[in-house]
């Protein structure tokens, strides 16, 4: 019988302290790359990744509340850990549960049951990164088989994952490769599907994450085809949204222990004869990670009911994006508000803090750069905006189901009409705003359900304040572009 999940979670957290702080130390275990064999075991040996795996396959169930509860746990102490298991469940096992051909599930669900099996997505390649539509890895189908060939780059646990879903193009037989993309389940320990890694990379953070080049060279019999409902390019939205949508979970246990660390530091911390946290400013800038906490709080709660397998996530860009976007934006912040309070002491490598700037700023990157979503965002408001003919900004988010409940709390702000000719940097800036209200809008659908009012109303000035400086610099844009040939009359040496 499996276990309840409040035990089987209250058993991981501390598992993770014994292993972390008493039989090895998490700040110098983090300067190295990878993590000892032992750590890994003992880490595994609590079978974390069943959370992703279906029941029949004597998994927890793939329920979206236990994926991000095991998230949050892991980056409490360790953001790389927690990014490890997101790979896992998001890019592999969601995946596979879902569009996996039945005759592949059995094998592969068991080797992560019973062997600490791990699993990752390539879809990157060195040319194409955020357009994914004009990858060139390929696939040709002959004899029952697919052949594919390519190259991948920046895929996590390159190297270290036992399973690979890759993305490919099929080959036309006119030599061009078709618009549509398929997706492919890989075993590394069969010789003809393993993928060898042409080299890695000294990636700047996340040490316990290898990253690297690998090159597609393989073989594998039609039923590791991914099958897709209608398009390929419709399930790799569905896949990438739903990872997005579950991001919320890596940021939840980041900032906690952000949040934690600021205010301990500040109340232990005496300076005059007071503790930092008597300080206004400092008060201000612990109470801006907590609202970071709050946003994301509402993330996960509202993330647990909209984005399980069951349901089709590839319509729900907004949401994805804003929760991707807006997460990785505070856990960036978060982590320079607590380097910032804890002085001198924040500014090590191997302090929670320090390490934590470095560790989450690729997550502002990765599945696409931030400024990316935020202008898609924008842009697919605007579009909605048009079509209803109502070019208003707050009456539109008024009427807006994921903005209706607090769009009116900032109606002064929201006054004005969206122009036909935004600049791609007013769209980024317009999509920022519209991420902060749609995530604020999940803190209010808590507050309903017993969270703290206090927080949300905290949370709210935060947002009142953020927007107000995001729409001067919409409505007032910064019309600025590079001097490439800059050096000329450039150069304070010659006028002095």
């Amino acid at each position: 019988m499996i276990e309840s999940f409040d035990v089987f979670i209250k058993q991981f957290k501390a598992g993770l302290v014994e292993l972390f702080h008493n039989t090895s130390d998490i700040n110098e275990l983090s300067l190295e790359r990878g993590l000892p064999k032992e750590i890994w075991e003992g880490i595994m040996a609590f079978n974390p990744l069943s959370v992703a795996v279906p029941e029949e396959f004597a998994g927890r169930g793939v329920k979206v509340k236990e994926c991000l509860g095991l998230l949050s746990a892991a980056s409490y102490e360790s953001l790389p850990l927690s990014l490890t298991f997101g790979i896992n469940i998001a890019l592999f096992l969601e995946p596979l549960a879902k569009y996996g051909h039945a005759d592949i599930k059995g094998d592969i669900f068991k080797r992560f049951i019973e062997n600490q099996a791990m699993g990752g997505l390539m879809i990157t390649e060195p040319d194409y990164g955020s357009d994914a539509l004009s990858m060139r890895t390929q696939h040709t189908f002959t004899d029952d088989n697919y052949q594919l060939k390519g190259q991948k780059h920046w895929q996590g646990l390159t190297g270290m994952a036992d399973f690979w879903i890759v993305a490919a193009r099929k080959a036309m037989d006119n030599g061009e490769l078709a618009r549509d993309i398929d997706f492919f389940v890989t075993d590394n320990s069969r010789s003809e599907q393993h993928i060898p890694v042409e080299k890695y990379f000294n990636n700047l953070g996340l040490y316990m994450i290898p990253y690297g080049l690998n090159t597609i060279d393989l073989t594998v019999p039609a039923n590791q085809k991914l099958q897709q409902t209608s398009t390929g390019i419709k399930m790799m939205l569905d896949i990438l949204h739903r990872s997005r949508l579950q991001f919320p979970g890596m940021g939840m246990g980041f900032l906690q222990r952000m949040l934690d660390e600021a205010i301990g530091h500040c109340t232990n911390r005496k300076v005059g004869g007071q503790p930092l946290l008597a300080l206004d400013s400092v008060q201000y800038q612990i109470s801006r990670i907590q609202s970071s906490f709050t946003l994301c709080s509402g993330m996960c709660a509202h993330s647990s009911g909209m984005s399980s397998i069951a349901h089709d996530v590839s319509g729900n860009g907004v949401e994805a994006n804003s929760m991707k976007a807006l997460v990785t934006d505070l856990m960036q912040e978060a982590a320079h508000i607590c380097v910032q309070l804890s002085g001198s002491s924040g500014y090590k490598l191997d302090h929670i803090a320090g390490r934590g700037i470095v560790d989450s700023r690729p997550f502002q990157i990765f599945e696409g750069s931030n400024e990316m979503l935020y202008s898609q965002i924008a842009e697919a408001i605007v579009k909605q905006m048009k079509k209803s003919k109502e070019l208003h900004f707050g009456r539109f988010l008024t009427s807006l189901d994921t903005t209706a409940r607090v769009a009116p709390r900032f109606k002064a702000l929201l006054d004005f009409s969206i122009s036909d000719n935004l600049a791609q940097r007013q769209t980024v800036v317009l999509g920022k705003v519209i991420a902060r209200l749609v995530c604020l809008q999940y803190v209010d659908e808590l507050v309903e359900k017993g969270f703290r009012q206090d927080l949300y109303e905290n949370t709210t000035k935060h947002i009142k304040m953020d927007i107000q400086e995001l729409l001067a610099t919409f409505l007032n844009p910064n019309d600025a572009t590079p001097i490439v040939e800059y050096q000329e009359g450039g150069d304070w040496l010659s006028f002095v």
